[in-house]
């Protein structure tokens, strides 16, 4: 199945080796001295065993008392409050009693916050999700760190939860981890008629109740929103970089088949610790060449713009330096073979059925674009054992080969008849600094925007001005001061219905700003997470409106056409935060945002390894 490597995805990963040696080779010493032949618990004194096993029952006290038993930890993000995390409520005991099946106890180790960027989404609360990240990744360390456990669970699926619970997990790279998905929610109303229903509100053509009926048609049950967002995208990578069982992804919650998966995680992780012949500590699984495959399957199925932000602090937690060069490069080479909302009419259930994660790796392999002979999880046979999926068999569980093919290719292509040749991920550069667009929702006709600026300092301005008629014209909206370290870098996914109607009415719209948008953002062209940012005095700072603005997505270019003598001369605007900076707990993170680094560093606050500063 695997062909030999692509040569571009050979040479990308060897710079990344190469750029990441002396930090990396740290990193693994390291895991190796921690990676002890012996349960970590009886290394304790006997106070502490009694305070770990003081809340066991009998026979798992019992168990850990003597000299075999495996300890596993679970680090669970369950709340009932975000529909995807919601299933989780019962995973512990489903984890605990496969666990004791195989010979070990399992315990909560801990729990993380789970944020809803749907909830939050144009709303104060919005400007602490990105810093949700790297709080997750400190509530991991802290639910792992009265090592006594030989191996983990990780229970988490949306957006900032898993880059946080890897960062996290990879600060205990000895340990094996399982990353334990809980699926997306069955089909509701078509993303497409929600997208609709939104933009007649924006017009006015439409009320509120109908607004609500409709959001509440789509996000109606238990499970992961099915847009091919940030949580989906996360559940794609999880499986392309071998953290999940292999086709855990995309199975619904509440089905015989999601919970057997969970079960076999369970089991699992009890045969792959130290204390066996297969140990799989995380800090190896999570190697350059897993980065990549990471980079290359977010390029294949367009996926989220927010994992140019994750992956690259999820590579410096292992001791891995990802540029946004490096993504780019291997863009220009991975074609796309997904088309899921919004980069398409299908929905993640659609996809999973039309083939999914099986035949998108199997096609990815295939044509090289993917290391094959990695570590995984699942054990031996590489990335090859991915491209299998699971399946109840006399109600056992089992892997077999699938059709091999897409069953719709309208949702799914192959390598020879892509989408596009091109990922949907683009680097732009220019004297505004360098930023990232997708592109794999944008028509080809409105990839150039030249148009004159229209500069907001805040996204409630723009939903202003647009009401007022203001934008109705070719325009380049500019918003400024929406970083890391202005306030948190808040997604702005809300300008998305007003965007779009001006685009449908025939207007050239573009978006550039220092801040982020949505995994589900789409048809708008957009140059995001531009660095420096405003607050950093930045040349975004510098734009004033009227100046004319070409942002191209095919030549990578991202210009103020400013003299640039004028341009030099220009100072930068300033901006009043202190709007930002209280209530909704963000005086809480005035240390984050003053802390934290760049969006192309991974906009981190926790920095990666040996001093490697975020």
């Amino acid at each position: 199945m695997a062909a030999t490597l692509h040569p571009t995805v050979e040479a990308v990963t060897e710079r990344i080796q190469r750029r990441s040696a002396p930090v990396r080779s740290r990193y693994l010493d390291q895991l190796r001295r921690m990676g002890e032949r012996a349960p970590r618990r009886h290394k304790l004194g006997c106070a502490n065993i009694a305070h770990a096993l003081a809340a066991c029952g009998p026979a798992d006290k019992a168990e850990l008392e003597g000299q075999g038993a495996l300890s596993i930890g679970i680090v669970t993000a369950y709340n009932d409050m975000l529909s995807a995390h919601q299933p989780y409520e019962h995973y512990p005991e489903l984890i605990r009693q496969a666990v004791r099946e195989a010979g070990g106890v399992a315990q909560v180790a801990g729990g993380t916050p789970a944020m809803c960027d749907g909830v939050t989404q144009g709303f104060a609360g919005m400007e602490l999700s990105l810093f949700s990240r790297d709080t997750i990744a400190l509530s991991t360390a802290i639910a792992l760190s009265h090592d006594t456990f030989d191996g983990a669970l990780a229970l988490g699926i949306c957006d900032k939860i898993v880059p946080g619970l890897l960062m996290g997990s990879l600060a205990f790279g000895h340990l094996p981890v399982i990353f334990v998905p809980a699926g997306p929610m069955t089909t509701g109303a078509s993303n497409v008629e929600k997208s609709e229903v939104r933009q007649l509100y924006a017009e006015g053509k439409v009320g509120r109740r109908e607004l609500l009926a409709s959001e509440m048609k789509s996000y109606h049950g238990p499970g992961t929103c099915t847009f091919y967002g940030t949580a989906n995208s996360n559940q794609m990578m999880m499986e392309v970089m071998g953290l999940h069982l292999p086709g855990a992804a995309f199975v619904n919650p509440g089905t015989k088949l999601r919970d057997a998966l969970t079960r076999a995680a369970a089991r699992r992780i009890t045969e792959i610790t130290s204390l066996g012949n297969d140990w799989t500590p995380i800090g190896e699984v999570v190697d350059e060449r897993a980065i990549v495959n990471g980079v290359v399957g977010l390029h294949a199925t367009g996926g989220s713009t927010n994992h140019t932000i994750h992956l690259v602090a999820i590579a410096r937690a292992a001791g891995i330096q990802l540029t946004w060069e490096d993504m780019a490069e291997l863009s220009e080479v991975t074609p796309l073979l997904a088309r899921v909302y919004p980069n398409g009419l299908a929905d993640v259930n659609q996809f999973h059925a039309a083939g999914g994660m099986a035949v998108l790796i199997r096609e990815l392999l295939g044509a090289g674009l993917l290391h094959a002979d990695v570590k995984t999880v699942a054990g031996e046979g590489g990335l090859a054992r991915y491209a299998l999926e699971p399946r109840l068999v006399d109600g056992r569980l089992a892997w077999a080969e699938g059709d091999g093919q897409p069953l719709d290719r309208s949702i799914i292509r192959t390598v020879a008849e892509p989408f596009a040749a091109k990922g949907g991920l683009v680097l732009l550069t220019g004297n505004l600094g360098r930023a990232v667009s997708k592109v794999s929702a944008v028509k080809p006709e409105r990839r150039i925007v030249e148009a004159p600026a229209r500069v907001f300092h805040d996204q409630a301005e723009v939903q202003a001005a647009f009401k007022a008629g203001e934008l109705d014209r070719d325009v380049v909206v500019v918003v400024r001061f929406q970083g890391p370290k202005a306030n948190g870098m808040p997604e702005l996914h809300k300008l998305t219905p007003p965007l779009g109607i001006l685009q449908d009415r025939g207007f050239q719209v573009a978006l550039v700003t220092d801040g982020r948008m949505s995994g589900a953002s789409g048809k708008i062209p957009a140059g995001i997470h531009l660095t420096p940012e405003a607050v950093d005095g930045g040349p975004i700072a510098k734009i004033r409106d009227g100046d004319m603005i070409r942002l191209d997505t095919v030549a990578g270019t991202l210009e103020v056409l400013v003299d640039a003598a004028e341009l030099a001369a220009r100072a930068p605007a300033g901006a009043d935060l202190s709007c930002y900076q209280s209530g909704i707990g963000r005086d809480l993170f005035a240390p984050f945002r003053a802390a934290v680094g760049p969006a192309d560093q991974g906009a981190a606050v926790v920095g990666g390894p040996f001093g490697m500063a975020a």
